[in-house]
């Protein structure tokens, strides 16, 4: 067939191009000649092109399964727009009537349809199993292949059955595509789907146009608004991990007279479909989308795609990064990182299958190599596709910025020493208190002080020996336990390391949550520093007079705020971060008027107009928590009540306490807490120079206290000493 005519014509007559792109042809004369063809090409690559074409061209419909409507939507759209018949392509999914399922299957039975885009679920109800064996089927198209398996980024149980469902319709030459696939997913991929012997076709990873970066999550909203405010007009996709970030940013981003549009799986069709429309015709330049989700969108002049959240695996990543620049032209991959966020990531996984965790732990460890890396972010992208790159790229972060990395093999063998002398029982914070001769309650009451690690790494800070257990971890010399999270374990390349160390490059300046940790308020380093040290004395003198511990009057970003913005009056106070009318009204004029002298002493003119703005309260969910709280409702009902999950809705109470507002938890820790804990908890944050969580936990580990108990006791001795 393919000998028969030019298929540079037809890819002219259909399309209006002059020449293939890449593989794009090889690809296609192997799907006309009735061969399996497996492609992995990265986002941007044409893969689209390589089933629409000779579906076009081939006798019958092409059937392509696709998990994402938006994209189905999208697709139909650009092949309608080819000619004058809207029928030469069509979907069947949830969102058609009766009256358009049944348009859609006449134009099929007529022949006036030559690809049909399904969901896996759509391809599996018995009435369009039934209605596909009675059509010519040209070929069956899978995109989004790497849904198949489980080491892939997007695992999707329904797409395992496509082989079987395929099987009961009709055989036909079977086509794989994806963006993102290691050597592992593409054998998962053709073996679920019988193709062992299909025509593979791989493209080069290497997108040379996108220049990658990782930030220290520290302020990112201000820093996400900062950026698009430098680059107005151009289009860009933000993605984050929750339906609720994903709203919240929005909404920020239009209060602060950004183009913004929310798109998740949560919203309802109409409104996901409308706000994809207005991305796509530039009505806004800026979506905010979930990860999970996924766009699915074929915009190519996405300038910009920053991760708001660092995604759950490298190849979800770079899927979702090879949405910008699909022209050629600029794309910036910025994706913002705490190593907090990988541990969120781990506890979720917690309570599912042994195999699924050990999967996930995986994938979220190259994450994190990737970000902590002080090495060219191409090389590792590529290194882990497979793919080699035989210099730096000079088109990232650590290209064009180089990172000082500093020989550590004795402080790492040091680490796997203290692990393996503790027999391999217990989590990095506390074998860095040993190692650092903290003497915590835990360390004392199991006699940890006697052991022969106690101490032997007092030359470096707890921060950074938590950085060398991590860095360590990604280096595959020690592993956490699964079954009791957190707990460090040797592989057998660490006990070799032991036995015989190796040089070992530790990123310095690298570790992004120490970088907060030095920061300390990490808003202050953006404000007026002289401002910000007198805002500092003054809650130290007040929190003297008042004799409780500083943090309490305003918590150091709410200070770091005040230096930023200059509120010289009660109601500008209240607009500052963490601080409500309670604490405005308690403690707020002596911070005012020592803000409106030195704004008059040193004649500085408040740009008011370049202050990042908050989004107006949402008071509704606010009132809600103080009124259930008040009735004393459990708040593991009040969470279900409002959807919220625990930590969700802890903070959302910190924001209500450290705005001022009282509140009384003493009905719930009453059910959950000895009162003699409740008391040792209580005095700890009485006499505690800092309000860390993290500390805190520290420091009564050896008890049976979730951190989740020590942040509810420290909201209530907040509310109760400071409120």
């Amino acid at each position: 067939m393919e000998n028969d005519f030019s298929l540079t014509g037809e890819l002219k007559k259909y399309f209006g191009f002059d020449r293939f792109k890449g593989q794009q042809e090889d690809v296609i004369r192997n799907v006309l000649a009735g061969r399996d063809t497996f492609v992995l090409m990265p986002t941007g690559g044409g893969k689209s092109l390589c089933y629409q074409l000779p579906a076009m061209i081939m006798d019958g419909t092409a059937i392509v399964i696709s998990p994402l409507i938006a994209l189905m939507k999208n697709q139909v759209d650009q092949l309608r727009s080819l000619g004058n018949e809207d029928s030469i392509a069509s979907f069947l999914n949830s969102t058609l009537s009766k009256p358009a399922i049944l348009q859609v299957k006449d134009d099929i039975i007529a022949g006036r349809t030559k690809l049909l885009y399904v969901a896996p679920e759509s391809l599996t109800k018995p009435d369009n199993i039934d209605f596909l064996r009675m059509v010519k089927i040209s070929f069956y198209a899978i995109d989004e292949a790497h849904c198949i398996s489980e080491w892939g980024h997007d695992f999707r149980p329904e797409y395992r059955r496509i082989r079987p469902i395929i099987q009961e319709i009709g055989m036909a030459p079977i086509m794989a595509l994806t963006a993102t696939a290691t050597a592992k997913v593409q054998h998962d991929i053709q073996k679920n789907l019988g193709m062992l012997d299909a025509t593979v076709f791989k493209a080069s990873f290497n997108r040379p146009n996108l220049y990658y970066s990782v930030r220290a999550k520290i302020k990112p909203e201000t820093q996400i608004i900062k950026y698009i405010k430098e680059n107005e007009g151009k289009s860009g996709i933000i993605y984050c991990l929750s339906r609720r970030r994903v709203e919240e940013l929005a909404e920020l981003l239009v209060v602060n007279g950004i183009k913004a549009l929310p798109y998740h799986a949560g919203m309802d069709a109409v409104t996901r479909a409308n706000n994809q429309d207005r991305f796509l015709l530039e009505d806004v330049d800026v979506i905010v989308a979930t990860i999970a989700f996924g766009m699915g969108i074929d915009k190519p002049d996405v300038r910009f795609v920053i991760h708001y959240d660092i995604p759950k695996s490298l190849e979800g990543y770079y899927q979702e990064t090879g949405r910008a620049g699909r022209d050629g032209g600029e794309g910036q991959c910025i994706a913002f990182y705490s190593y907090k966020d990988i541990q969120k990531m781990e506890k979720f996984m917690i309570g599912k299958p042994i195999a699924e965790q050990e999967i996930g732990r995986q994938l979220l460890l190259d994450t994190a190599s990737y970000a902590e890396s002080a090495i060219c972010r191409r090389i590792i992208l590529l290194n882990y596709f497979g793919e080699q790159l035989k210099e730096s790229c000079g088109n990232c972060d650590n290209c064009l910025n180089p990172r000082e990395q500093i020989e550590a093999s004795d402080e790492v063998r040091r680490a796997l020493m203290a692990i393996d002398e503790v027999n391999e029982q217990y989590k990095a914070e506390h074998i860095s208190d040993i190692l650092t001769a903290t003497m915590t309650s835990a360390v004392k009451s199991f006699h940890h002080d006697e052991l022969e690690a106690f101490g032997n790494g007092d030359d470096h800070s707890p921060r950074f020996w938590n950085a060398v257990f991590r860095q360590s971890m990604i280096a595959g010399l020690i592993t956490k336990d699964i079954e009791n999270y957190g707990i460090l374990k040797l592989t057998k390349k660490g006990r070799d390391f032991i036995k015989y160390p190796k040089p070992f490059l530790l990123v310095r300046n690298h570790n992004y949550d120490e970088l907060e940790e030095e920061i300390g308020a990490p808003e202050s380093s953006a404000g007026d520093p002289e401002l910000f040290e007198m805002l500092r004395e003054l809650r130290s003198e007040i929190a003297r007079r008042h004799n409780l511990p500083p943090y309490v009057i305003f918590q150091d970003p709410s200070l770091a705020d005040m230096s930023i913005q200059y509120p010289v009056t009660i109601e500008e106070l209240k607009n500052v971060q963490g601080v409500g009318e309670g604490k405005a009204r308690r403690y707020g004029a002596d911070f005012v008027k020592v803000i409106k002298a030195y704004v008059e002493d040193n004649e500085i003119e408040r740009a008011q107009d370049m202050v990042v703005k908050s989004v107006a309260n949402k008071s509704k969910i606010k009132v809600n928590i103080i009124q259930f709280i008040d009735r004393k409702i459990p708040l593991t009902d009040l969470a279900d009540s409002l959807n919220l999950t625990m930590d969700e809705l802890i903070t959302e109470i910190e924001t209500i306490v450290n705005s001022g507002t009282r509140i009384n938890l003493e009905y719930y820790l009453n059910d959950i807490l000895e009162p003699e804990r409740q008391y040792e908890i209580f005095d700890y944050f009485r006499t505690t120079e800092t309000d860390s969580i993290e500390q805190a936990y520290r420091e009564f580990c050896d008890s049976e206290t979730p951190e989740e108990y020590i942040r509810l006791m420290r909201l209530q001795f907040i509310s109760e000493m400071g409120n």
